[in-house]
């Protein structure tokens, strides 16, 4: 049971890691005076790939928790 709860845990922080990403991207274009798709990928692109590394490892992660606390359960029920 635990490791479903920290799995769940981790794939929130990678939810919570991605928005930070683009809401750190929409913060640092707010002083522009028009936007389109090309300022904010170079907004996305001044805030750099470490937030999207950090929620890509967290919910690889996040899923491989699930994955075994699933596994015991089921593991459990067969017994």
């Amino acid at each position: 049971m635990e490791n479903k709860i920290v799995g769940a845990i981790f794939c929130f922080m990678s939810a919570v890691l991605i928005s930070a990403r683009y809401i750190s991207a929409a913060i640092f274009m707010s002083g522009a005076a028009s936007w389109n798709a090309t300022l904010f990928a170079a907004g996305l692109e001044y805030v750099g790939p470490f937030l999207a590394i950090a929620a890509g490892i967290a919910f690889i992660i996040g899923i491989l928790f699930l994955g075994y606390g699933l596994y015991q359960d089921i593991k459990k029920i067969k017994k």
